[in-house]
């Protein structure tokens, strides 16, 4: 693996505040729902997921679904593989799917498109990252926390070859010659 640093792009508190004013948006939102079902993109999501859950002032349940179009390197194969399911039924509910970063858009339109067909009462997207410099493909989230460059980045749960999913933070990685 080529040697690297990372460099803080957007700080744990940034993050945190802006999860909170997702949590509120996302609250207004869905405020007539019964149970909202929140699917988490894995793994990128699984931080993300958690922090806006708890701050989500509605009834709601998590499931998880595990799409890749990386494997272990930096670009999109553009071959979206369904790694693990949804545990549970959408069919009439309201959908909250979350994201950790929207780049060529395949993953995450691939996912919409066979979640939408299930027959789900309502679905919008909530992506924490957004990188609308390298779209391939139309696809908008409902919500967004931040619209980044085109940099590759790790930390609060985005990973470079499985690493620095821990990171507090959101950091670009620089690669040194």
């Amino acid at each position: 693996m080529p040697t690297y640093v990372i460099d803080e792009m957007i700080s744990a508190k940034s993050i945190a505040a802006r999860v909170e004013a997702l949590a509120r948006e996302i609250t207004a939102h869905f405020h007539d729902t019964d149970k909202l079902v929140v699917v988490g993109l894995l793994r990128g999501s699984f931080i993300f997921i958690a922090d806006l859950v708890r701050e989500l002032r509605l009834p709601v349940e998590v499931d998880f679904l595990e799409a890749s179009s990386y494997g272990t390197g930096m670009q999109s194969t553009r071959e979206v593989r369904i790694l693990k399911d949804l545990s549970g039924e959408i069919q009439g509910r309201d959908v909250l799917v979350v994201e950790d970063i929207v780049d060529t858009g395949f993953t995450l339109s691939h996912v919409t498109q066979m979640l939408r067909a299930r027959g789900p009462r309502r679905l919008e997207i909530c992506a924490l990252l957004d990188k609308p410099s390298r779209r391939e493909v139309p696809m908008q989230a409902t919500w967004t926390g931040f619209e980044i460059p085109d940099e590759f980045v790790v930390g609060y749960g985005i990973d470079y070859a499985q690493l620095n999913r821990n990171l507090p933070h959101i950091g670009k990685v620089r690669f040194l010659t």
